[in-house]
């Protein structure tokens, strides 16, 4: 009844999905200060536990049943009813629904995460747990629904590979939008506590990118092939063009590990919506507009002073609009013939079809996350006190520190 080499793999890739979150964990808690190791960390992993629950409770019903042409799904899979042990995915893809819904929960898990990095050490750990529920069910799952689940952003034709418009755009949105609510750290100017701790979260979002990637195909086919090389090339590109772009731009001349292992993660969120859906000629092309554009958005940053702490706009944000534009321009019907021609190969509609979508996905998050910030702030303060950031959230609010001595 199930294809086992699919499933097989579908649950490969789910475990490497699963992977990203503590890999994400690493990578944020070495670029933060050493004093609010602990709290960043805890708001990656809490995610494991907490969207976990929401998913089998509704999240994947309200995702991926009912609603056709619409916003949002219903309640019919509320706490997975229906789903057997016998029950397949699709006719074409057969392999358990049990496998698809544990590998959509991976990516609910680790897209509110990411928006941790904007508000590092300045947010109270009971506003971040509201702040993790509700994004997840008024933000992340309609964008789920409209683009994955059947919804009315499918039915007008807008494609989103493995999560350009539905993790990477509207993370980048939210985290924008959190910085201007909380406002800036106290000490902007913070040293990441641990670059080789970096660099092993880096290892682990790198290489779980690839079930990130590859798996959206949801087979084992050429498509999924193409996808996994083009995540591979599009990230070695964009860290080689970021490296090279400090290494000869900045006043010390010096080429950075940091900068080398951030340009690839651009390189790896830009490549996503794409990735199953254009050359591998291509995929070179992105990464090297990944390297220029992510730098340029963060000196952007840098320069309106907004205190994204570990560049989640810039990176992500920016990273998810820049890989659906390109893909609006470069997809083609000679790699996948269920995609379409982007602009280039004649498909303007499609084009202008993807622009809209990354627009109205920005724009949505932005405003609902800044509003939202506002209502969670009635209910319990948002930001940590002076005080508490003095001290370090690991110690202020969880009682913790991430080594013995510093």
């Amino acid at each position: 009844m199930f294809d086992t080499g699919t499933t097989t793999f579908m649950l490969l890739a789910t475990s490497l999905v699963m992977l990203m979150t503590p890999g994400l964990a690493f990578f944020y808690g070495g670029l933060a200060c050493k004093r609010n190791i602990l709290g960043v960390m805890i708001q990656s992993f809490v995610s494991l536990g907490i969207t976990t629950i929401l998913w089998w409770a509704f999240g994947y019903s309200l995702c991926f049943s009912g609603g056709e042409n619409a916003i949002i799904g219903n309640f019919d899979k509320a706490f997975l009813n229906g789903v057997s042990l016998d029950s397949l995915y699709s006719a074409d893809k057969r392999f358990p629904e049990l496998v698809f819904i544990s590998y959509q929960m991976m990516f609910a898990i680790i897209t509110p995460a990411l928006i941790t990095g904007a508000f590092a050490n300045r947010v109270t750990f009971k506003a971040y747990i509201l702040f993790l529920i509700l994004w997840q069910i008024f933000v992340y799952y309609p964008f789920v629904h409209m683009i994955w689940g059947g919804g009315i952003l499918a039915h007008w034709g807008v494609l989103d590979f493995a999560g350009g418009i539905v993790v990477h755009a509207t993370a980048g949105a939210a985290a924008l939008a959190s910085v201007f609510y909380v406002g800036s750290r106290r000490n902007p100017d913070s040293k990441p506590n641990s670059i080789p701790l970096v660099a092993v979260g880096t290892g682990f979002l790198w290489f779980g990118w690839y079930g990130f990637n590859a798996g959206s195909e949801l087979s084992v086919n050429g498509i999924t092939a193409i996808a996994f090389l083009n995540t591979d090339i599009a990230a070695s590109v964009a860290a080689i063009t970021w490296l090279a772009i400090e290494w000869f731009r900045t006043d010390q001349k010096k080429p950075t590990f940091i900068g080398l292992l951030t340009g690839s993660i651009a390189g790896l969120a830009t490549i996503t919506p794409a990735a199953g859906y254009v050359t591998i000629n291509t995929a070179v092309l992105i990464g090297f507009v990944a390297g220029i554009g992510c730098y340029l958005a963060v000196q952007l940053k840098e320069r309106f002073q907004w205190d994204d702490a570990l560049d989640v706009w810039g990176v992500h944000g920016v990273g998810g609009v820049l890989g659906t534009i390109m893909l609006g321009i470069f997809a083609t019907k000679t790699i996948n013939a269920n995609g379409a021609d982007g602009l280039i190969y004649g498909g303007t509609d499609f084009f202008f079809k993807q622009i809209a979508a990354i627009v109205i996905s920005s724009v949505y998050a932005f405003i609902f996350t800044y509003g939202m910030l506002y209502v969670i702030n009635k209910i319990t303060p948002v930001k940590v006190t002076a005080q508490e950031e003095e001290m370090g959230l690991d110690a202020a609010l969880h009682g913790e520190i991430a080594r013995d001595s510093y």
